[in-house]
């Protein structure tokens, strides 16, 4: 089955539900319309199906592969990456001034769904290659915009992003990657980086890492580490290429999923011939290089979700065929015609659930892009509040929507029975793929981490506040809803369960240790009551859109089921929040005392 999207529910979370107006209105978006914008997904969509997805099961049951020093993709890969190239969507959303398309971020957000949902090992190549072109763009002298920006955003070039070390993982100032300067002002940069997505291939002519490394004298940690440029090939002054750039593949991972992506050991400097460009400020590298990670983990959570609502879709595309049983209102009656397995109740939970947590996963991230688009047009307090928001989003975005992403594509590999186990069918691949994406670009617990250490107290805790409060609002606007006031109780006791936990682990003795153990509960709870918000808030949209349709409306269904995900999730998937909550109030450590 070729890929599929629910492209009505794009179209209505964009355009009947975020205030795409506001964003339309700014400046930096003048040269964009309603009309231009859906012209632009549609043509994606159509890159996505006719292009990406065929050469889906390439990447997966050929892979790529290394042969002395020199790594391949399967040839489908190298020829959709020059369609996506040539139509200008690696830098879509990037600035026109360097070859970029210049569209707003949420846009280019659901033309990634489509993407990474129809081929995501070839997909996330486009990622790391926007972050390293946004890193020189944003840090990098004239010189080095001049050279590399242009290249990377018309995909001309791809870029990578090469922290890890065997040593140090998620520890990145553990690293010992070295530069030193030369007398013409560039760097001799030597070591080896590991798990480097992309660090060669055959698609383009050049790869461009952005590089940590320690100079000399700099501080121990990650206090110490300084950011380069570090092209595969040689460039010149005058653009062109030169001679090889001593960066060598000594292999390539054998992994799960992305079969298609090489994951590769990257040796800089084997011949002490590597040669690197300063970003920025010495010593400041992993703080220039977190503007990259963060960017990239919004768009990892985007992968999550995007993979997880193809696999729904292909389920939900067997599930219509498969025939397999009675109805269950005849399960007696013996001469009653076999039905569609949809018709089963059970199935037709999980591809419920599924399709409902697929919704709040992508309004979760599209809203988070909508922040984005704010902070990139706005000024001052307002752009300030803005980019705290996105900051605070951003873990939640990438582990809330991964996490549960995979949950989904288990639930829909479930569907298929026996079929979902094997490569004749996708579900298994949908798996296999989607469980990179709690693990890279940070791992979840980090992410959580990050949430409840650092975000929680940002802005005074005015983010947070934020985020929880809109909940609030939704599950107060619609107490007496005459469909929804059921699951606004629901909302409601979730965003009370939230803010009760958070203020009593708060004044705790072992708040550090309470907060630490806790951290992945705690991002499970805060993101199904902010998601279940926006599903919420948007079904009490279709609600009312239903009363405005005369009968007979091709609308009717679409609205009636919008309503019903709201309601699904919020009594099906709201009341985890008060499970999670259990533990952390109870202050069980059973894992702590634990003898490992």
């Amino acid at each position: 089955m070729s890929y599929q999207v629910d492209l009505r529910d794009i179209d209505f979370q964009l355009f009947e539900w975020l205030p795409m107006a506001e964003v339309l209105r700014s400046e930096r978006f003048a040269d964009w319309d309603e009309e231009s914008l859906r012209m632009v997904l549609g043509e994606a969509l159509k890159i996505a199906q006719k292009e990406l997805d065929p050469a889906n099961e390439d990447g997966d049951r050929q892979g790529s592969r290394w042969q002395e020093g020199v790594v391949t993709v399967p040839d489908s890969f190298v020829s959709a990456h020059r369609t996506l190239a040539e139509g200008g969507w690696v830098g879509a959303v990037n600035n026109p001034a360097f070859g970029g398309l210049g569209m707003p971020a949420v846009i280019g957000a659901a033309a990634n769904e489509f993407f990474d949902g129809a081929n995501l090992g070839l997909a996330v190549s486009l990622l790391l290659t926007r972050g390293a072109g946004e890193l020189i763009e944003h840090f990098g002298d004239d010189e080095l915009q001049g050279l590399f920006c242009e290249k990377l955003y018309t995909g001309e070039w791809t870029g990578t992003m090469c922290l890890t070390e065997a040593q140090a993982g998620s520890d990145v100032g553990a690293s010992t990657t070295r530069a030193v300067k030369r007398s013409d002002g560039r760097y001799l940069i030597s070591g080896e980086k590991i798990f480097i997505t992309y660090g060669d291939h055959n698609m383009t002519e050049n790869v461009v890492h952005a590089v940590l490394a320690r100079l000399p004298d700099a501080p121990e940690g990650a206090k110490g580490l300084s950011l380069f440029v570090v092209p595969k090939i040689r460039v010149h002054a005058d653009g062109s290429l030169g001679e090889a750039n001593d960066v060598q593949c000594a292999s390539i991972e054998h992994k799960l999923g992305i079969h298609g992506s090489p994951t590769c050991s990257m040796l800089f400097g084997a011949d002490d011939a590597c040669e690197g460009y300063l970003i920025g400020e010495a010593n400041s590298g992993l703080k220039l290089m977190f503007q990259m990670m963060n960017a990239a983990r919004l768009e990892v959570g985007l992968q999550g979700m995007a993979v997880a609502g193809a696999a729904h879709q292909a389920a939900l595309g067997f599930a219509r065929e498969r025939v397999q049983g009675r109805h269950w209102s005849k399960l007696t009656e013996r001469d009653s015609p076999l039905v569609a397995i949809v018709e089963h109740p059970d199935v037709r939970r999980m591809l419920w659930t599924s399709n409902a947590y697929v919704q709040a996963m992508r309004a979760l991230l599209l809203r988070t892009f909508y922040f984005v688009d704010m902070a990139a047009s706005s000024a001052g307090d307002e752009q300030a509040r803005y980019q705290s928001l996105v900051d605070f989003m951003t873990p939640l975005c990438k582990a809330w929507a991964s996490d549960w992403g995979i949950r989904v594509c288990d639930w829909c590999l479930q569907v298929y029975g026996g079929y979902g186990y094997t490569t004749d069918y996708p579900a298994e691949q949908y798996l296999r793929d989607a469980r990179i994406t709690s693990i890279y670009e940070g791992t979840n617990g980090i992410q959580a981490l990050d949430l409840v250490m650092r975000k929680f107290r940002a802005r005074g805790g005015e983010s947070l506040e934020e985020v929880l409060a809109h909940s609030e609002s939704v599950a107060q606007r619609l107490a007496d809803h005459s469909q929804l006031s059921g699951a606004a109780a629901q909302l409601a006791e979730a965003v009370g369960e939230v803010r009760s936990l958070i203020a009593q682990v708060s004044k705790r003795s072992d708040a550090y240790l309470s907060l630490t153990l806790n951290a992945v509960p705690i991002l499970d709870m805060v993101g199904h009551t902010v998601a279940g918000g926006l599903l919420l808030e948007q079904g009490a949209i279709a609600q009312e859109k239903l009363g405005q349709l005369g009968e007979g409306d091709p609308d009717t269904a679409f609205y009636r089921n919008k309503v019903g995900s709201a309601v699904h999730f919020a009594y099906r998937c709201l009341p985890l929040v008060k499970g999670l909550g259990v533990a952390v109030h109870a202050g069980e450590t059973a894992a702590i005392d634990a003898v490992m």
